[in-house]
């Protein structure tokens, strides 16, 4: 599983982050990878962000904040850090990887080939 973390729908970078794991679905697929993103945004927003992408994964809420606490993603501006979680199918986190600014994205390339060595 790629747990991604994202500080909000329709952002720039989380739209344009979206839409290439969107792109890269087969690819992550093939691999029995589940792409799941989360962020502190509501159900609402997830579905209008995901309809507007066309997203054929899961859009997680976190509205409590509760699960970014968990996972260490959560600023102290309210919203999640942008961060990825490769998880293995025993629950074991394998990679993680928390960007240094929520502009910064990591390419997908990077997790597939995570991927391929677990």
């Amino acid at each position: 599983m790629i747990l991604a973390f994202y500080p909000f729908d329709f952002s720039p970078v989380c739209t344009v982050e979206f839409g290439c794991f969107e792109q890269d679905l087969s690819k992550l697929n093939d691999l029995s990878a589940q792409v799941l993103g989360i962020s502190v945004d509501s159900k609402y927003s997830h579905k209008e962000f995901a309809g507007k992408l066309d997203l054929n994964f899961p859009l997680l809420s976190d509205f409590g904040k509760e699960v970014c606490g968990l996972y260490g993603t959560l600023r102290k501006e309210g919203f999640s850090e942008r961060a990825y979680f490769i998880i293995d199918s025993q629950g074991i986190v394998r990679f993680k990887y928390l960007m240094p600014t929520p502009k910064d994205r990591l390419e997908n390339e990077q997790l597939i080939e995570d991927l391929n060595r677990l």
